[in-house]
């Protein structure tokens, strides 16, 4: 089974990723902000981390620098997951180490499941 983090602080994106996620086999833990992120992971270590980049308290591109520094945590595939659809925004965020990048409003749930297990298998 594999484990994946999911982090966006949309109630209703929740629920959703968390509802799709677990069918689809994963153990899912959520949180609301990059803060959060760090909480988890000093009990629970993913597979791969879904990042929103728009969260409050510490978002996404600021994550996404926090986890690629941690020496612990620098190996752990990241997909951004983001309704910010910009050519920089986009480039800024594989520049920083995301692995692949998604607008939600482009893709379903269940293409965003199928990218994050692309993510895996090329990390495998």
């Amino acid at each position: 089974m594999n484990k994946i983090i999911i982090a966006d602080d949309d109630q209703f994106m929740e629920t959703v990723y968390r509802v799709k996620f677990a069918r689809r086999g994963f153990e899912v833990r959520m949180a609301a902000d990059g803060d959060e992120v760090f909480r988890l992971l000093k009990t629970f270590t993913p597979d791969i981390i879904l990042l929103d980049l728009v969260m409050p308290h510490t978002d996404g591109f600021m994550t996404l620098i926090k986890m690629r520094r941690h020496e612990k945590f620098k190996h752990i595939p990241i997909v951004v997951a983001s309704n910010l659809g910009q050519q920089e925004d986009i480039d800024r965020a594989l520049a920083l180490g995301a692995n692949d990048y998604v607008t939600k409003s482009d893709m379903t749930v269940d293409a965003i499941i199928d990218k994050v297990n692309a993510a895996l298998n090329k990390t495998k």
